[in-house]
């Protein structure tokens, strides 16, 4: 009886190791309850990544796009979509050009030095110098309008001194204006002899006020003139103003 206890308790242990060994070789072991899981493998044998749950902080903020404009993944308005930057116009220059008709004045007794001078060549001659003591370009416009002392009347110019452009005179320039004070011949009348001289400037339309006159100093004996009295347009060149 003994001895067929112990056969069959032989033969239960033997059975039990079988079918261990079996439950290991097709993978269908016991399962145990208690255990953590194992990581899931691919067919590769290799572990998969553990899904994120949902339920997490994501690791960017969402893109926040602007009604109408196109954005990128990161948020930024793409390079297409941008305005392109408006094209520069010309520079403006802070100086403005000096010579321009609009930056320039007239020529007068308030911004010119004035002197009047008789010469020796060509004879019963003299020479009105005026130089722009300003800071601006000023238009020496027509002809001087002289005045001696008293008299009634103005000296008319030489029509043929007229030149091609009105004279202007950057500030510290001279320009200049000869004056016939009596014929060498002596057929002038009404001889006389002027000691204080006025000369007034035109405007830009022909007898019309150019503002201040001047009253130039004269020789102390005075100057001699008579009824030929006449004065040439204003010019650039001394030369040109005694050429009458």
């Amino acid at each position: 009886m003994r001895a067929r206890r112990i056969r069959l308790i032989a033969a239960t242990g033997a059975t039990l190791a079988a079918l261990a060994l079996t439950a290991c070789q097709d993978g269908t072991g016991t399962k145990d309850e208690g255990a953590s899981r194992p990581t899931a493998t691919t067919s590769t044998g290799r572990p998969t990544a553990t899904p994120t749950s949902t339920t997490g902080t994501p690791d960017t903020a969402p893109a926040t796009t602007t009604p109408g404009k196109p954005t990128t993944s990161n948020g930024k308005v793409p390079a297409s979509a941008r305005k392109p930057a408006p094209e520069a116009g010309p520079r403006k220059t802070s100086d403005p050009d000096p010579n321009a008709p609009e930056n320039r004045v007239l020529c007068n007794g308030s911004n010119t030095t004035v002197t009047a001078q008789p010469v020796s060549r060509p004879v019963n001659h003299m020479l009105i110098t005026v130089k722009n003591t300003g800071s601006k370009v000023c238009d020496l416009t027509y002809y001087p309008v002289l005045r001696f002392d008293e008299m009634q009347w103005a000296p008319q110019p030489f029509e043929d001194s007229k030149p091609q452009a009105v004279t202007t005179l950057a500030p510290g320039e001279s320009g200049y204006a000869g004056v016939l004070l009596s014929s060498a011949d002596g057929s002038g009348d009404g001889g006389t002899t002027g000691r204080r001289l006025t000369v007034a400037f035109q405007g830009a339309t022909p007898n019309s006020s150019g503002g201040a006159s001047a009253t130039p100093s004269l020789p102390a004996k005075g100057v001699y003139y008579d009824s030929s009295l006449r004065v040439t347009y204003w010019q650039r060149e001394m030369s040109d103003a005694l050429a009458y």
